[in-house]
């Protein structure tokens, strides 16, 4: 794939509304579009406290969403291509919430720290996929759409801010890290939902792991050494 492909289609940034399908005090920002112009990208700050790493982006639900681990959210076009087939209806840049849509880049192939340099400044590394909430299933008014989203295992990356700087859309992306690892972003994701036992393996993408990631892995190890403990004792 050239190098001059890889680019940002879309920057998209929502607003807090109220929905009957979130119990957020807030609301939700899950209603991303388009914008025009440069948006500064910075880190939020810890989870639960930083929201959106995008200047003007609304995260409601701090205690699932935003946060330095979980700074930008992006989705290939690509994968809302298959997506529009597949529902059979227009889905726009935007509409899974993602922050930026992107062209060119197999998002769901990208290792767990790796680092994309978009433009000029900004440097991202990936954390993390995303995993399908009642707010998504509820935006997008899809019958048993958290269950077909997660069948999928394409879930869309987080990404954490390295270096701040501004996005826009049309900026190159520059792959200029790929980790030695297995541990993908959609196999982290199967990894978290409908394929557990792959849990020990996402330890291998070591310090990028989200935090919570690292924690469910350490424990579903920890689990499973001390259940063959028992076996062999004959317990």
């Amino acid at each position: 794939m050239p190098h001059s492909s890889r680019s940002v289609l879309t920057v998209n940034l929502g607003r807090a509304m109220a929905t009957d399908y979130t119990d957020c005090p807030d609301g939700t920002g899950i209603d991303k579009r388009p914008v025009d112009g440069p948006v500064r990208v910075s880190a939020p700050g810890p989870k639960g406290v930083g929201r959106s790493g995008l200047a003007g982006d609304m995260v409601c639900e701090t205690r699932y969403h935003g946060g330095d681990d979980q700074a930008v959210y992006v989705y290939a076009r690509e994968d809302l291509d298959i997506w529009e087939r597949e529902l059979g209806r227009e889905l726009a840049n935007g509409v899974f919430g993602e922050n930026l849509t992107t062209t060119g880049i197999d998002v769901n192939g990208a290792r767990i720290g790796e680092r994309w340099r978009i433009g000029r400044e900004l440097l991202l590394e990936v954390t993390s996929p995303r995993i399908p909430c009642r707010t998504f299933a509820g935006w997008l008014n899809e019958k048993g759409w958290v269950k077909r989203f997660t069948a999928a295992a394409v879930p869309g990356a987080y990404l954490r801010v390295l270096e701040p700087g501004e996005v826009r859309a049309g900026d190159p992306v520059e792959i200029v890290h790929r980790p030695d690892h297995e541990v993908t972003v959609s196999f982290l994701f199967r990894a978290e939902t409908t394929e557990r036992a792959l849990l020990p393996r996402v330890l291998a993408a070591g310090d990028a792991l989200h935090p919570e990631a690292r924690a469910a892995a350490l424990k579903y190890e920890a689990r499973a050494a001390a259940t063959a403990t028992e076996a062999s004792h004959g317990r």
